[in-house]
């Protein structure tokens, strides 16, 4: 069995809607070898990083950057795995009031120190996520979830 880690923040609503949608993607029912687990960033810590065989981050997109509740998370567990973890696969879904690139450039810089690899262009919706915006964040934890099933990643 592999692991995957889905790790959100949010505050209005938008990205928890988002991180339901990847969640539910992920637990596909043609996808058997996967254990998903997924947690608020303040809930999260260095054990399930440990655990994890791939993660999926969501932040909304605040004063262009990604939420305080994230970087705390990365900062809370960045030492803690550090020469403890392989190179994890990860992709990211933003919520974004903006571009969302500015969150994106910040999740990016710290992901390679991790270090974590990107399999899959990052997902951003701008305002309230559409029901074509939730399918395609279902889609990316579908497509993470099957790629760890199937050792793509």
């Amino acid at each position: 069995m592999k692991n995957l880690l889905i790790v959100y923040h949010s505050q209005t609503g938008n990205t928890q809607r988002m991180a339901d949608a990847v969640l539910s993607g992920a637990n596909d029912k043609d996808i058997e070898g996967v254990n998903v687990r997924m947690l608020r960033a303040a809930d999260a810590g260095p054990s399930d990083l440990i655990w994890a065989n791939a993660v999926i981050l969501g932040t909304p997109e605040n004063f262009g950057y990604m939420s305080g509740a994230l970087k705390d998370f990365f900062d809370r567990t960045f030492y803690a795995v550090e020469g403890k973890i392989a190179p994890l696969p990860y992709s990211v879904f933003i919520s974004a009031g903006n571009d969302g690139s500015g969150a994106l450039r910040s999740i990016e810089r710290i992901a390679n120190g991790y270090p974590l690899i990107s399999v899959q262009p990052a997902f951003i919706c701008k305002g309230a996520p559409s029901s074509v915006d939730l399918k395609h964040c279902s889609e990316m934890g579908q497509a993470l979830a099957a790629g760890l099933e199937l050792a793509i990643f």
